[in-house]
């Protein structure tokens, strides 16, 4: 089975992520999505919990406004891995 952004996991629930860095916090926006917030309160972009065979993979995702959709950053197997990719994106 190959899991996509589209296909849906019944009962996936990851529990929030722990981070490495006390530079931004995590603030929950819907079931496996998380605001990367940092100290100064300005949204950073997105964190995404997905399925993977090999265990739950980190997607960061950056706000669009001209499309005014969420674009992929990249996925990664660490947390701190996706909010590192999405401070260094800025």
């Amino acid at each position: 089975m190959t899991f996509t952004a589209q296909t849906p996991v019944p009962g996936f629930f990851a529990p929030p992520p722990r981070l490495g860095s006390c530079r931004v916090r995590l603030l929950r926006a819907a079931t496996n999505l998380w605001r990367v917030i940092d100290v100064s309160g300005r949204v950073v972009g997105h964190l995404k919990t997905v399925p993977h065979p090999l265990g739950s993979r980190y997607r960061a995702l950056r706000y669009h406004a001209a499309s005014a959709r969420l674009r992929g950053i990249g996925d990664f197997f660490s947390a701190d891995d996706a909010v590192d990719a999405l401070r260094a994106s800025w």
